[in-house]
């Protein structure tokens, strides 16, 4: 079985699809909320309860930047001098 995640842009493919489902060649599972919405609205709840400090938020953010750095000087993507000219104005 295969799942995919498909926008309808006109009404006539939704009779469509509701057809296919009718005959059975297909299930349709309708989602009303958005995966991404859901992650973002906890994490907003979270931060209203305890915001990160700013030097919390430097720190996550030049973790990251190490990491990829790290990441992109062992395949050999970037110089050293590219990367940091780059990515730490």
């Amino acid at each position: 079985m295969v799942s995919i995640e498909i926008n309808i842009l006109n009404p006539k493919a939704e009779k469509l699809l509701k057809d296919l489902a009718d005959l059975k060649l297909i299930s349709i599972k309708e989602r009303n909320t958005d995966d991404f919405l859901k992650v973002a609205n906890k994490l907003r709840r979270k931060a209203k309860n305890d915001p990160p400090t700013l030097e919390e938020i430097t720190k996550e953010v030049e973790l990251v930047r190490a990491k990829r750095y790290a990441k992109a000087k062992r395949w050999g993507m970037v110089s050293s001098t590219s990367f940091s000219q780059c990515c730490f104005k």
